[in-house]
């Protein structure tokens, strides 16, 4: 297996998210680093749902910002990075779909077998990995959205909130249609 490449392209600032300024990759991937480890320690039981899944790669492709995440879920070997999306690296699953609907994903109870259903959610490759990746993390206590924003104080639980109108907003102009 390859690794990922480690580029220094900027993430943020284009497709849905005109707002975001542009954020080297080099600099994002210190901080989803701290992010994946601070969930795992909170929730060190939710590995066992994934079984042999744990030392799998996850490509987590939001469609509508111009870098991608790779994730392998394996406490010995935990690592969430954003990647270019120009040459993905190997992988066992994608899981594709715009932020927002990722993000509603792990921000609510909502099923995400409708997510899937509606076309939404596109995911290639194993899908009973992903089942088992999406298993462990519906055993994280609290949302991951949530937990992720108290990690930046006020500004990451602004930052949460805005996003919660904005997926709340492109449900309503989706049942609309």
């Amino acid at each position: 297996m390859t690794t990922a490449p480690h580029s220094s392209r900027a993430a943020g600032g284009s497709g849905g998210f005109p707002f975001l300024p542009p954020l080297p990759l080099f600099l994002l991937n210190p901080i989803l680093k701290r992010v994946v480890h601070k969930i795992a320690a909170d929730n060190p039981d939710m590995f066992d749902r994934l079984g042999q899944h744990r030392h799998a790669y996850f490509l987590i492709d939001p469609v509508d910002v111009p870098l991608m995440l790779y994730l392998r879920p394996d406490p010995e070997a935990l690592d969430f990075r954003a990647i270019n999306r120009r040459n993905p690296p190997p992988h066992i699953a994608r899981i594709s779909g715009k932020f927002l609907d990722l993000l509603t994903l792990m921000d609510t109870e909502q099923d995400g077998d409708a997510l899937f259903f509606s076309r939404d959610l596109i995911v290639t490759g194993d899908t009973e990995a992903v089942v088992c990746l999406r298993n462990a993390l519906d055993d994280v206590e609290d949302p991951i959205a949530e937990s992720v924003a108290d990690m930046f104080g006020a500004p990451g639980r602004m930052a949460l909130n805005t996003l919660r109108r904005m997926a709340e907003n492109a449900q309503k102009r989706k049942e609309a249609k």
